[in-house]
């Protein structure tokens, strides 16, 4: 059988396996409204889980990415799939020496002084062994598991099934933007090479930055399946709960520079901001800062949308409505009504919230990690729901993404900063002539294509 048919013979597995039970879930939905009966939201987002589960693959990726964005899915849906757990099963060390055969050639050990054949990590794309270069450099290596393009085009397939499921309970959201979006990030995903471009764009960016810590990108053992970089030494990150406050706002701190002044000076932004992705180095016994790991899900903008969301954080501060008003335009939401200009200032209020008070605070006082915008959700999504539906840009996924990650990690760390302060400095010196310049420049250093205007 050739690598073509096994291609075609694994994606169709996966086809018949997802799609039978998925399928089962909207048959059910579909005959009960030709019934007349509303759908009981609850049992099929369980079966909806159910059926996805198993998989344990990019699928589950996009689930849980979907469940932070109001009546993308129904809240059921997003409930039961937050739940459910992205890790593939590791691959096995006869597996891994295969793996690294295809990517390197069959004397591929002789690149490694020592190479680990039990993975360190795992991820739904693929796993990640430690290895140790000849001259005694500890390195990382990232090995995408077999066929993963299969997968990955079987699972935007079911993606597809379970938005026209969604489509029949009358949705507050146009998803057709959002699918989008989705599809291009998690293509991209699958190419190391332009992992490793991004990697050194961020390692470009913090080069000066003593907080926060890029790996390396050791090029003459990668290619498109396998990214070889240095091995950032750190601890998780939920080690730090029960540390001093002064070491918890620290590492917020870090955390807070590593998202938002990309964005605000070079129109990029790290959109996969869970806990795996990080760890935290120490000095002296202190933690000093981040590693920020894993390039897999980053996502550019053209500087007229970071440009939307500056103008958006300060219509709000300035409490002007037209100015608001411009920036959802700037973003790309077209013909809003008033009610659905209030529901999105709803949800724009509650995502820039800590950043428009002007205090030490927490990020979201009064809310636990598991509940957190899931209030503000529940009312926009009641307004969305009767005044809909709204189309989503696709620049808002990864945006909405990104920020209600980034609130939930400082949940965990309990901070307590001024946010107001640290936003303002981050974008005190914004001019859109400069960062479009500046990422130009940036991006042409590391091969990074230029976002599209």
């Amino acid at each position: 059988m050739t690598n073509e048919d096994n291609r075609f013979s694994a994606r169709a597995a996966r086809y018949m396996k997802v799609g039978t039970n998925v399928g089962a879930v909207g048959l059910r939905i579909a005959g009960e409204r030709l019934l007349g009966r509303p759908p009981d939201r609850s049992k099929a987002a369980a079966d909806l889980a159910a059926a996805l589960g198993g998989l344990k693959g990019p699928l589950m990726k996009v689930a849980q990415l979907l469940s932070t964005i109001p009546e993308a899915l129904p809240k059921e849906y997003a409930r039961e799939l937050s739940q459910l757990q992205s890790a593939a099963p590791p691959m096995g060390p006869a597996f891994v020496r295969r793996r690294m055969q295809a990517e390197l050639g069959p004397d591929w050990r002789s690149n490694f002084r020592e190479f680990s054949e039990r993975s360190s990590a795992s991820a739904s794309l693929g796993q990640v062994h430690k290895a140790a270069a000849h001259d005694g450099c500890v390195l990382a290596c990232k090995l995408q598991y077999p066929d993963m393009q299969s997968a990955v085009e079987a699972d935007l397939n079911q993606l597809r099934l379970i938005f026209q499921i969604h489509a029949r309970m009358d949705p507050g959201v146009d998803t057709r933007e959002i699918i989008k979006e989705i599809s291009a990030r998690l293509r991209e995903e699958l190419d190391y090479e332009l992992e490793a471009r991004h990697t050194r764009l961020y390692a470009s960016i913090f080069a000066n930055d003593s907080m926060i810590r890029v790996p390396d990108v050791v090029a003459e053992l990668s290619t498109k399946r396998l990214l070889t970089m240095s091995w950032c030494e750190g601890a998780p990150l939920l080690q730090y709960k029960e540390h001093s406050l002064e070491d918890r706002n620290s590492i917020a701190k870090a955390m807070f520079r590593a998202w938002w002044f990309p964005f605000s000076h070079f129109g990029v932004i790290h959109g996969d901001p869970h806990l795996g992705n990080y760890t935290i180095f120490e000095e002296a016994g202190r933690p000093a800062g981040i590693n920020l790991l894993d390039y897999g899900c980053i996502r550019t903008f053209p500087v007229a949308f970071v440009e939307g969301v500056v103008e958006l954080y300060r219509g709000l501060l300035a409490d002007d409505r037209d100015r608001v008003v411009a920036a959802y335009e700037r973003w790309g939401f077209r013909g809003l009504s008033n009610e659905l200009i209030d529901g999105l200032t709803i949800w724009a209020r509650f995502i820039y919230g800590p950043l428009l008070d002007d205090r030490t605070r927490t990020i979201a006082e009064g809310t636990t990690p598991g509940e957190y915008g899931r209030r503000e959700a529940f009312t926009v999504h009641k307004i969305l729901k009767e005044k809909g539906p709204v189309t989503v840009p696709r620049e808002f996924v990864f945006m909405d993404r990104a920020a209600i990650g980034l609130g939930g990690v400082f949940l965990h760390l309990a901070a307590n900063l001024n946010w107001f302060q640290l936003f303002n400095e981050t974008i005190e010196d914004f001019d859109a002539a400069t960062v479009s310049e500046r990422q130009r420049v940036a991006f042409e250093n590391a091969t990074v294509p230029l976002p599209s205007a």
